[in-house]
């Protein structure tokens, strides 16, 4: 096996996928110093002020001249990024037509709309109702014990003394729960006298069904707990009549997140979930990209690949306003790679979201989405959301996502609401993290092929989708939701 690799032909860096020895020859080049895997040396010398190409694009200028075989890291590379910008469409279109008629085992709900599990959900009005939401789920789950896929409940800090865009966030985050079709029904627990009150929630809510969505105020009842008890054992009984059923991939919906990047993670798990996002897309599936900073520096080559020039226009504008959201905070727009993401070899966030941006595969952008709106169009979507891991998997699942395919090269145990499935970018990790990975992409760089080891990974997620596999975040039982929020806490 190769200790490195070159991304690009005109990539004047490589990556080792190994640990680099000083004085090993790499690439022709002899190694200036030890080079951990993951991390970057310099091919040729690099004078100061000139562009690091990684991936065919500069991901940040050197801040002092560097040798040929020198490490190139935080020490001597910084961002270009430093404000918002004007586009130009260039449009690179890729049709990829609908080929595959791949199938799943799912719940078609009464809607029309298909679930990949069964179970019932509490969705907490506001946070004040955390504890009683807490006691509740434990007694259902003993209560109604194998009769649906689980009773789960979220619990989450707001929902009162909350203004403008939080509270619209909190309502429309919640409302993507409620509707999610991996319930087969919620329990919709409010305390009564807050903000967000079943009267205002309602109202954003809209039509709903009430054999499969029952409200508890806990305020107006003696003995809160035993009522929505009461109510849950309804939803057990509505849930018990849907059985599983063959539906085409078409009815699925997937997220597809980065968490906890490594310099792997451009080369091995990133473009794995890309070639699963384009064979949903030959499928007439649905997948979504979020984490809108993760888009800076590598922006370009989704707005190329927009299918119209309204959608180009829609993906400028979710690019910059999330740029003058950081500069309104007086944060840089670059500022994002976490301790552990510069650890694993990521320096820049351009060297991140060119790797990051590999999830969204090579297939047209087909819808561009604000925080909270469903997806509904077939094809790639564009979400607008934060990095954050939680806010994040929150914000893909209540957009309509029924999984999601979380890569990760330092491990993470957190999961959504829906199955998370955790894609390791090294083997080391899989190894290590066992009870957290559900998928090795570390072996791309060792003994497996993309084209084969895509199908096998798909394979594996119709297994998910299908429930005859649990994702490690189920077992385990960390299921979290976070949202996002950028104003005044009364």
């Amino acid at each position: 096996m190769e200790k490195y690799i070159k991304l690009n032909d005109n990539d004047n860096v490589v990556v080792a996928i190994a640990d680099i020895k000083a004085g090993e020859v790499i690439c022709g080049v002899t190694a200036a110093e030890d080079i951990a895997r993951g991390h970057k040396m310099a091919l040729v010398e690099i004078p100061e002020g000139e562009n690091v190409i990684k991936y065919g694009y500069p991901i940040g200028h050197t801040t002092e001249t560097v040798s040929a075989g020198k490490w190139i890291h935080s020490h001597n590379l910084k961002t270009n990024l430093s404000s918002t910008l004007e586009y130009t469409y260039n449009p690179k279109l890729k049709d990829i037509p609908v080929t595959r008629k791949d199938t799943f085992m799912g719940y078609v709900r009464k809607n029309g709309e298909v679930g990949i599990r069964n179970e019932i959900w509490i969705v907490n009005t506001v946070g004040c109702v955390n504890g009683v939401s807490n006691k509740i789920t434990e007694l259902a789950n003993k209560r109604f014990a194998g009769r649906v896929d689980g009773i789960h409940n979220f619990v989450h800090p707001y929902g009162c003394s909350q203004l403008g865009e939080d509270q619209e966030n909190t309502q429309k985050l919640l409302v993507g729960m409620v509707r999610h079709p991996n319930a087969a029904g919620v329990l919709v627990l409010s305390l009564g006298c807050e903000n967000n009150n079943v009267d205002e929630f309602k109202k954003v809510l809209g039509e709903y069904d009430p054999e499969r969505v029952k409200f508890c105020i806990v305020q107006e009842h003696e003995d809160e707990i035993e009522y929505a008890l009461s109510q849950i054992e309804e939803l057990v009984k509505y849930a018990e009549q849907f059985k599983q059923e063959e539906v085409p991939v078409s009815k699925l919906v997937i997220g597809l997140k980065c968490g906890g990047s490594d310099g792997l993670s451009g080369i091995t798990a990133n473009p794995l979930i890309g070639r699963i996002s384009d064979i949903m897309v030959a499928n007439g599936g649905r997948t979504v990209l979020s984490e809108v900073p993760e888009m800076f520096g590598a922006e370009t080559i989704l707005m190329d690949r927009c299918q119209t020039p309204e959608l180009f226009e829609q993906t400028v504008s979710l690019v910059n306003n999330f740029k003058e959201y950081f500069l309104s905070h007086g944060q840089p727009v670059g500022e994002n790679p976490s301790p552990g993401n510069k650890k694993g070899g990521i320096t820049t966030l351009e060297d991140k979201s060119l790797g990051c941006t590999q999830k969204g595969g090579t297939s047209n952008v087909q819808g561009v989405l604000l925080y909270g709106d469903k997806v509904v169009n077939p094809g790639l979507n564009l979400l607008q959301g934060p990095g954050n891991d939680i806010v994040a998997i929150s914000g893909m699942m209540a957009s309509g996502c029924h999984l999601i395919l979380f890569s990760t090269g330092r491990g993470t145990p957190v999961g959504s609401p829906v199955p998370t499935v955790k894609i390791a970018t090294n083997s080391d990790l899989a190894g290590r993290k066992p009870n957290w990975i559900d998928w090795n992409a570390g072996r791309l760089v060792e003994d497996k092929q993309m084209d084969s080891y895509a199908e096998e990974f798909f394979s594996f997620i119709l297994d998910v989708a299908s429930h005859r596999k649990e994702t490690k975040n189920e077992i385990n039982g960390y299921r979290e939701i976070a949202i996002f929020k950028n104003g005044v806490t009364l």
